[in-house]
């Protein structure tokens, strides 16, 4: 996967794990260059990130400043853009939506790389659950790095 040099994690509103995930993903050692964006599925207006996302994400030292949702576009797929969902059912709505979208550049994670389960929606759960939506992500975005180096 060296030619991509842009991920675009992309779930549900666009307001917690999508957001966590690209927080995640630029504060974790690349080996080269590689750019990091949020995007949700179903954004009717910008929102801020999920309170609950913030307070886990300040607990691990990480900051999110001035996030704002953003809906996923058209434009969004680039040539070296992978889009990555955290469920099945989001990656199969942006293959059926968004012409540029294909099997090759919208993946899933767990599948990406290698985990069994989805990553969990925590929406509406306790900030434990929050939580352990971060670790996953966290474990999870650690073996992406290998993959994308590969």
């Amino acid at each position: 996967m060296e030619n991509i040099n842009r991920v675009i994690f992309a779930s549900g509103s666009g307001t917690s794990r999508a957001p966590m995930a690209a927080a995640i993903f630029r504060t974790t050692e690349h080996s080269r260059p590689i750019d990091c964006e949020a995007r949700g599925l179903i954004v009717q207006f910008p929102e801020p990130l999920n309170q609950k996302a913030e307070a886990i994400l300040i607990s691990n030292g990480i900051e999110l400043k001035d996030y704002s949702s953003k809906q996923l576009e058209e434009s969004d797929f680039t040539e070296d853009t992978l889009v990555i969902t955290m469920e099945e059912v989001q990656r199969q709505k942006i293959i059926n939506e968004y012409e540029a979208a294909n099997d090759q550049n919208t993946r899933l994670l767990n599948e990406l790389v290698g985990d069994e389960l989805e990553v969990m929606d925590p929406y509406g759960n306790s900030v434990q659950t929050y939580g352990l939506c971060y670790e996953v992500l966290k474990a999870s975005i650690e073996k992406l790095m290998r993959v994308l180096q590969a």
